[in-house]
C-alpha cells in the first residue's frame, strides 16, 4: 500500500497507479505537492483532483470508475422544468457566470452535507481555487433569484474539459438551476462531458453515470487541447435544455 509522496513541482504518477478496490482508499494516488495554480492545472489535465480534510496532507485522487455527466443525457425532471419555466417567465431567475466566485465557493464550503461532519473545502482549498479563478481556470455558475444569489456551483475549465467541484443552494432547486445553466452552456459550446468525480444518488438522478478511468483520462487529454470555452451565459442558451 505504498503511497507516493510528492514534493512541490514533482510530476504526478500515472493515474492507473491509484489504489484499487482492494485497498483502504480506492482512487488515492499520491500525497504532498502543493495547491498552487500550476500544480492544479497539471493535475486536472491528467484527470487528478485534490480532496482532503483539515489536518491531513494534500491528497490526490483519480477514481475508477469516474462519475460524469454527458450534457445530452442531463435529466430535467418535470417538476424542475416547471420551476425553471415559472422563474424564467416571471423574470425572477438569472444565471450569471463568474460574478461572485468567492461567495459561491465559501457557500459551498459552509454547506452541510448529509452524513458528513465537516467539509473538504478547507481554507487552503478556498484560497487555491480563488487563485485558479483569477488565472482564468476556475469558474462559478450562479443562480440569482429576485436579484439575490440563491444557489450555484463552481468548476474547473481547461480547454473544453469541465470538472464540476461543488454546489450549494439557499432556495430549493436553485443549485439545480445553476447545473441546468452549466449544461445549457455546455451544449451550446460542444462540451462533451462534465466531470462529477464521485458517484452520488443525487447526480445519478440528474443523468450522470460512471465510465472507466482510462476512458475519462483519454477524453480529458483530448478536450484540454481544444479551444477554450467562452465562459458567459446568454438567455438563448436556455433553449438547449428548455425546448
Amino acid at each position: 500500500m505504498h503511497l507516493p509522496w510528492l514534493n512541490p513541482g514533482d510530476p504526478f504518477p500515472d493515474p492507473e497507479l491509484a489504489w484499487d478496490a482492494a485497498q483502504p482508499a480506492p482512487g488515492l494516488l499520491a500525497a504532498g505537492a502543493a495547491l498552487d495554480t500550476d500544480t492544479l492545472r497539471r493535475a486536472y489535465a491528467r484527470g487528478i483532483f485534490p480532496w482532503f480534510s483539515e489536518g491531513q496532507p494534500i491528497l490526490w485522487w483519480s477514481t475508477d470508475p469516474r462519475m460524469v455527466l454527458f450534457p445530452p443525457e442531463f435529466k430535467l425532471h418535470r417538476s424542475l422544468r416547471k420551476t425553471l419555466s415559472h422563474w424564467l417567465d416571471a423574470g425572477r431567475l438569472e444565471v450569471r457566470i463568474d460574478t461572485a466566485f468567492e461567495s459561491v465557493i465559501r457557500a459551498c464550503a459552509g454547506s452541510r452535507r448529509l452524513g458528513q461532519s465537516g467539509t473538504w473545502i478547507v481554507p487552503a482549498m478556498v484560497e487555491a481555487y480563488q487563485a485558479l479563478h483569477r488565472a482564468g481556470h476556475a469558474h462559478s455558475v450562479e443562480a440569482w433569484i429576485d436579484g439575490e444569489l440563491a444557489g450555484g456551483l463552481y468548476c474547473v475549465g481547461l480547454g473544453r474539459a469541465v470538472f464540476g467541484e461543488s454546489m450549494f443552494t439557499r432556495v430549493p432547486d436553485a443549485s439545480k438551476a445553476a447545473l441546468a445553466g452549466l449544461v445549457a452552456l455546455a451544449r451550446s459550446q460542444d462540451v462533451r462531458l462534465i466531470d462529477c468525480q464521485q458517484n452520488t444518488r443525487h447526480l445519478a438522478s440528474l443523468g450522470a453515470r460512471e465510465i472507466p478511468r482510462a476512458e475519462f483520462v483519454q477524453h480529458v487529454a483530448a478536450e484540454v487541447a481544444r479551444r477554450p470555452i467562452e465562459w458567459r451565459f446568454e438567455p438563448v442558451y436556455w433553449n438547449e435544455v428548455l425546448p
